[in-house]
């Protein structure tokens, strides 16, 4: 008997939120874990349906059911959407967890671990019937962990007071979070507080969780994961940056233009700003006319993604409009870029972004310093930290305006702030590629929680 059982193939089953920025770390992490000898099951929704790519061909992909309308992420926002799809999918997953389970033991299978998303919660509900092991990934910086926390509990304290920004403290720093002020904590552009609150008491409930993974590095955020280690009281394990740790095959849910890679061949080394705001951000015309203004005046050559739809009340399409507005000899315009690719490439020189983490991550990566425009939740936590802390990024705060766009631009581009923000950006790509490395933090991180499995 015991013989049988060492022979039991050891599989992890992960299950990642339906967002761009959540699939991509989910699957690196798959990626690192089958390197290390496990079996790998990816459960996922349709509204995040990823075809597995010959790079993923050892992966097995499964579908959790549920009945939730495709118009029902746009209708009701990310927030709502999670809360309606964790009640939604709990019962329609546990029963096919059940199923996956007796065909597993018919194989000589072992589920060794279940791993989700901290936004996938109702999965804890549905694992501790089954007493199985499962641990928790959050794709989210420690910083905007402990934001979420700590939202959670001045909500508790005194209702919305703090959270709405009344009394003009949207400025004030938060208690004990510097730099964060109260207008940095993840509140969402497409929900009231109330239903933030909602979601990240959910999402930083530990239940059963024997751990919890974080993909970030202990030299970016020692004392978030040490208030983390103290609050949850369960092991935390930093293992990021993932996309260092294990290259993935792309897993963007959009087409990735790589014409732009030979128009950045052509650039000089440092010269090009690449513009990249996400896969969520909208932008009015208004501002996207005066970005282009200000870039144009700045005298610097950029690589601008503008995703399909991502320009509100625009009378002509956005190849029209940017026809219109931008130089194009200095100037490449796409629909979506290879972005980690992008980033490292010698000729770009700082990245606009909206702080997105595995944006933030990728970009700290390659030692390239950042124009930080957030747009909402813990982009704006990030931003902060950029600027104030890591001090590798200049946050545009405020209305888009031409002048603002082209001061911002030259300040990294070209004064000698910019330069100093080049070294110190190069130091942090040092740093996190010695923590991936073989004696790095990282490293010792996923190796210790591979050890508890």
């Amino acid at each position: 008997m015991e013989e049988k059982l060492a022979r039991r193939r050891r599989r992890v089953l992960l299950i990642p939120a339906p967002a761009q920025g959540h699939i991509t770390p989910i699957i690196q992490l798959a990626k690192a874990l089958h390197f290390k000898g496990f079996s790998i099951t990816i459960a996922q929704t349709k509204f995040n349906y990823l075809n597995p790519s010959k790079n993923l061909s050892d992966f097995q992909f499964v579908t959790i059911p549920e009945s939730l309308q495709e118009s029902d992420l746009k209708n009701l926002g990310p927030g709502r959407f999670m809360i309606k799809l964790a009640k939604e999918c709990y019962v329609s997953f546990k029963d096919w967890l059940g199923q996956f389970l007796v065909k597993q033991q018919t194989i000589n299978e072992e589920i060794v671990c279940v791993i989700y998303d901290e936004f996938m919660y109702f999965v804890e509900a549905a694992v501790k019937e089954f007493k199985l092991h499962n641990v928790i990934l959050s794709t989210t910086s420690a910083s905007a962990f402990v934001c979420r926390f700590v939202m959670f509990k001045l909500y508790a304290i005194d209702g919305l007071a703090h959270l709405k920004g009344s009394g003009g403290r949207e400025e004030e720093l938060v208690p004990e979070l510097y730099p964060i002020r109260y207008k940095d904590l993840p509140t969402s552009v497409f929900a009231p507080v109330e239903i933030s609150v909602e979601l990240f008491k959910n999402t930083c409930y530990k239940g059963t969780a024997s751990s919890i993974i974080i993909n970030t590095v202990r030299c970016l955020e020692i004392s978030s994961l040490e208030w983390l280690q103290r609050e949850l009281a369960i092991p935390v394990y930093p293992i990021g940056p993932l996309h260092m740790v294990a290259s993935a095959s792309p897993t963007s849910l959009l087409e990735e233009d790589k014409s732009c890679i030979k128009w950045l061949n052509k650039q000089k080394s440092s010269s090009v700003v690449y513009i990249s705001l996400g896969s969520f951000t909208m932008m009015e015309t208004k501002e996207v006319l005066e970005m282009a203004s200000g870039l144009v005046s700045s005298n610097q050559s950029f690589l601008w993604v503008i995703r399909p739809g991502s320009i509100r009340t625009s009378e002509m399409s956005e190849e029209e409009l940017f026809r219109k507005m931008v130089t194009l000899e200095r100037g490449c315009i796409v629909k979506w870029a290879p972005q980690k690719q992008v980033l490292a490439h010698s000729a770009v020189g700082a990245f606009w972004s909206h702080c997105g983490w595995n944006s933030t991550l990728e970009s700290l990566g390659e030692g390239v310093p950042m124009i930080c425009r957030p747009f909402t939740t813990d982009q704006k936590g990030n931003a902060r930290y950029l600027e104030c802390v890591w001090k590798v990024g200049i946050q545009v705060e405020g209305e888009i305006e031409r002048g603002v766009v082209e001061r911002a631009v030259k300040r990294l581009m070209v004064d000698e702030e910019g330069e100093e923000m080049k070294r110190r950006a190069l130091i942090l790509k040092e740093k996190l590629k010695v923590s991936v490395s073989a004696e790095g933090s990282s490293h010792k991180s996923l190796d210790d929680f591979i050890k508890t499995l």
